[in-house]
Order: C-alpha cells, then sequence, then structure tokens
C-alpha cells in the first residue's frame, strides 16, 4: 500500500521515454520515434499515451506581447493498459509531421523558434508522467531554394519566430493557428528596402509565401507568391528580383 503511494505522487511510479531516431526532419515529412514505457515498482493502469506536437508563440495583446505554447497536431498511440512492476513496453512509430511546422534550424542572428515532442502518459489516481523533445526542423527543398535566392540578392535573415494567427490569400490559407515569420535586412541600401519579412505555407505540392516589404519613408506592402520544388534558386532569384523591384 506504501509504494501504491508513492508510486501516485510519482515515486517509484511508472516512466516514460520518446527516443528520436533521427537528427532532422522537414515540414511534412516523416519522423521515426520510439516510445519507451518501465513499470515502477508497483502495478499500476495507463489509461492513455499520447504525442503532441508543439511550438512557441508570440501573442500580441493590448498590455503588451505574451507567449505561449501551440499546439500542432496530436497523435493518440494506444487503448488503457494495465502496466506490471518493472515490465516495459514499447511503441516505434513513423509520425507525419504537420506541413506548417515551423523551422528550427535556421540561419538567424536572433532564432526564437522551437518545436518539440510532448509525451503524455495518463495514469489513473497517479500523478501523469510526460517527456518534452526537442526537434531539429530544417527547411524542404523549396524553402531551402527560396532562402538561398533571397541570400543571393543581398539579404541576411536578422530573426526568426513564431507568432499567433493565420495568413491567407486569394490562393492560400494556414490552418494551425500559428506562423512563422523569416524577417531579412538587407546587407546594403537595396531600392529604399528596410526589411523583408517571410512565411511560408505548404500547401498540395506548392510552397507560398506572404511577403511583408517595408520600405524607407513608404510603409509596408504586401505581396505573395507560390512555387514547387523544382523551381530552381536562380528561377526565385529572378522572380524576387521583379517583385521586390530591385
Amino acid at each position: 500500500m506504501f509504494k501504491k503511494l508513492l508510486a501516485s505522487v510519482g515515486v517509484g511510479g511508472a516512466e516514460v521515454d520518446t527516443l528520436v531516431l533521427q537528427e532532422t526532419v522537414e515540414p511534412g515529412g516523416r519522423l521515426a520515434v520510439n516510445v519507451v514505457i518501465r513499470g515502477g515498482s508497483v502495478e499500476q493502469s495507463i489509461s492513455g499515451l499520447n504525442l503532441t506536437l508543439l511550438t512557441r508563440v508570440k501573442v500580441e495583446g493590448e498590455e503588451g506581447d505574451h507567449y505561449r505554447n501551440q499546439q500542432l497536431q496530436s497523435w493518440q498511440l494506444s487503448e488503457a493498459f494495465t502496466l506490471q512492476p518493472g515490465e516495459q513496453r514499447e511503441f516505434p512509430l513513423q509520425l507525419d509531421i504537420h506541413l506548417e511546422t515551423p523551422l528550427t534550424a535556421l540561419s538567424s542572428y536572433r532564432n526564437q523558434c522551437r518545436v518539440w515532442l510532448q509525451t503524455g502518459l495518463e495514469i489513473d489516481l497517479a500523478l501523469d508522467a510526460g517527456d518534452n523533445d526537442e526537434l531539429r526542423v530544417v527547411p524542404t527543398s523549396a524553402m531551402a531554394n527560396f532562402m538561398q535566392a533571397m541570400e543571393s540578392l543581398g539579404f541576411q535573415m536578422a530573426k526568426a519566430d513564431v507568432e499567433a494567427g493565420y495568413l491567407q490569400s486569394q490562393q492560400f490559407r494556414s490552418s494551425t493557428g500559428c506562423y512563422q515569420e523569416l524577417e531579412y535586412k538587407p546587407s546594403g541600401l537595396l531600392n529604399s528596402i528596410q526589411e523583408v519579412e517571410v512565411s511560408f505555407v505548404p500547401q498540395g505540392g506548392q510552397t507560398h509565401s506572404l511577403i511583408e516589404v517595408d520600405r524607407f519613408l513608404r510603409g509596408d506592402g504586401y505581396m505573395a507568391m507560390s512555387w514547387d520544388e523544382t523551381t530552381t534558386a536562380a528561377e526565385l532569384q529572378a522572380r524576387l528580383r521583379q517583385l521586390l523591384r530591385l
């Protein structure tokens, strides 16, 4: 009885550990993980096991900005079961990661982007066990070509963050309730451009982008463009040069 009481407050109870089996993943890619559950010193009833993909978003408000955790997607991994003392169970999984997952592997002076997997082990009559695992999310080839084009035009990524809200144009609409914003600064004076903010929305084999251009003394302007993975960096550079009026 004493062991059960200890397990109910997390001492000697079940533990869960999610092992991420690859170093990187792309938005829309597949992530291999192995969820390991280890029984404690007493038998415990497990009512559920789930994984949640999370990011941290900035929320703008009248009293200033604040941050919150935003769910991108979740997976229910198992039904209820009983875990015996010392028992170990493993759940090898292939997770299809959301297309709009923010990038974290970025060459930015101020990279504020985080994405992680949260594992939840729901234990009846006890504290739930959990585990958090940071993910390294790399650009798709279509995104990488766009970034290369921006650099070739003389822009450097100065900041990256994730903000609450939706993006929409005539061609696309985001779906997760948050979007990533990549802030580019010109290395010199480029046709009066002060900064360019870029957000990606991949959908249906295409990558869409909403682009905000801030020019000296002229305010902000918004534009959108779309391309697929066959579009080269050189082609994107030519399109951006025309779009940005460089």
